[in-house]
């Protein structure tokens, strides 16, 4: 009995060695404990009366790592079907300056939160259509929207930095990043609860399978009677969708759009978050949640950089080592290293044995 239940356990601790998100997890906790070592109020919570939430440094994380939950998860859905989205961040700034320039010119402000959205939508929905249905690579697409958003975003200011802040009646807009539900970043639980919608809809519905289906081998799913083109529109136009949610998050927190800044490098940490959470940038079997960690993984890391003190021309060698690190992490080889030593000693133990 006692055999068994050890059995049991080591089969327990493998699985959950060989699963991505064990390791994901773990780096963010050493993420946390790094800090903590250097910040030693790091972990610590309060409540702020004026903003009627927690403060600390783990909100901040939170708040900010919103935005990344958002391109994370549409990238996801579009990485899973061999494809890549290099507009994200653009179409951020786009959706941003759409809603600050609409807002800063009297529309109200649950229309320009429309507008935003419809227009992010749009552009998803334009990368859809040239990949799906005129069999664009996905890469040279993203690519040219992603040069031809900045240019949308800076055309709809008027180059100029729209700040929308004096604006009378633009609450909504900065609760949206600002505010707090329960005590916890509003931001942060709108962010979750859309990325729990879009793991709802990809597992318990056929859509998730079709999606793998369609990033392992286009032609075969089409055999079986899955539409590739649809799919592949579809996840385009989530994934634009998304990143116009992710710019009104950007952007409402201090209610102004740079359309140079705004979304800037967004669509490498999107990639990164989306490495960083098991899903392969090959196409097929997709992890919602790893992808989901990974962003937080993201955010975590930046506020890391924050904490250390390190300087802005060595940031991005210490966001690459990390991310190296964490992927080392998670690479099947190492995993399987334990398993390797014991068996080659095994094997040892056995060639000693023979001999005697």
């Amino acid at each position: 009995m006692a055999e068994k239940a050890k059995e049991e356990g080591n089969a327990l601790v493998k699985k959950l060695l060989s699963n991505n998100l064990t390791w994901s997890v773990l780096a963010f906790i050493l993420l946390v404990i790094v800090c903590t070592i250097f910040q030693h109020d790091f972990l610590a919570l309060s409540w702020n009366d004026n903003t009627g939430g927690l403060a600390g440094p783990l909100i901040t994380m939170l708040q900010e790592s919103a935005r990344y939950l958002m391109i994370a998860t549409g990238m996801t859905l579009v990485i899973s079907t061999a494809g890549i989205d290099l507009s994200v961040g653009s179409v951020m700034a786009v959706a941003g300056a759409a809603a600050m320039q609409t807002l800063s010119h009297g529309t109200n402000v649950w229309v320009s939160i429309l507008i935003a959205l419809a227009v992010g939508l749009a552009i998803g929905c334009i990368n859809g259509a040239l990949v799906s249905l005129l069999g664009l690579q996905p890469f040279i697409t993203t690519l040219i929207m992603m040069l031809a958003g900045r240019g949308m975003a800076k055309v709809i200011t008027s180059g100029q930095n729209t700040d929308a802040s004096a604006v009378a009646g633009n609450e909504p807009l900065k609760w949206l990043a600002n505010g707090f539900i329960l005590g916890i970043p509003a931001n942060f639980v709108i962010a979750l609860v859309i990325v729990i919608l879009v793991g709802l809809l990809c597992r318990k519905t056929a859509m998730g399978m079709m999606i793998e289906a369609v990033g392992i081998n286009q032609e075969a799913s089409r055999m079986t009677g899955i539409k590739p083109r649809k799919i592949l529109f579809l996840v385009y136009a989530i994934s634009g969708f998304l990143a116009a949610i992710a710019g009104l998050f950007a952007t409402a927190s201090v209610m102004r759009v740079d359309v140079v800044k705004t979304g800037q490098d967004l669509e490498m940490y999107a990639i990164l978050a989306v490495v960083i959470g098991g899903t392969s940038l090959l196409g097929g079997k997709f992890s919602l949640a790893g992808s989901a960690v990974g962003a937080v993984i993201i955010a975590m890391i930046r506020k890391t950089i924050i904490t250390l003190g390190i300087n802005a021309e060595a940031t991005p060698a210490f966001f690459a080592i990390v991310v190296i690190v964490i992927c080392v992490m998670q690479a099947p080889k190492i995993h399987n290293l334990g398993a390797e030593m014991k068996r080659k000693r095994a094997l040892k133990a056995q060639a000693k044995a023979v001999a005697a």
